[in-house]
């Protein structure tokens, strides 16, 4: 059974729309500590949320992850990883950080406590209630 993720990117760096575009890549320049804890658990076959910061704030697409994590091959430091992801799917509605405070299910999940963080695990309850939102059931658990 896969585990769930959230992936942030800013989409003038990197968007739901290039990954798409490109069919997949290296997901990188995750450097903060916590976050690099969590990426590190991610396994191949993973499902992940794409969430756009910045200005946009919310939820936009699905990835499939297609490694485990691995060293990241641009940086000379063992303590970087990466995994690849393709693109799945985009959502049929983006879903918005202010939706997602305001709904109660959601007090304890890290997009809410800890906003900064870009990489945080998604609950399968988390996961089919932002699912929901989004109007996109066929990827529920």
């Amino acid at each position: 059974m896969p585990q769930y993720w959230l992936l942030k990117t800013e989409p003038s760096d990197y968007s739901y729309a290039d990954l798409n575009r490109d069919g997949k890549t290296v997901w990188d320049g995750v450097s903060n500590n916590f976050a690099l804890k969590h990426l590190r658990t991610i396994k191949t076959g993973d499902l992940a949320f794409i969430y756009h910061t910045g200005k946009e704030r919310s939820l936009v697409g699905i990835a499939e992850v297609l490694s485990d994590p691995y060293p990241d091959p641009k940086k000379n430091d063992p303590k970087l990883a990466v995994v690849d992801v393709k693109a799945r799917e985009e959502l049929p509605q983006s879903v918005s950080l202010a939706e997602v405070k305001a709904d109660s299910e959601f007090s304890d999940f890290l997009l809410v406590r800890v906003s900064r963080l870009s990489v945080m695990p998604v609950t399968p309850p988390q996961w089919n209630r932002l699912l929901a939102m989004a109007g996109a059931s066929q990827w529920r658990t």
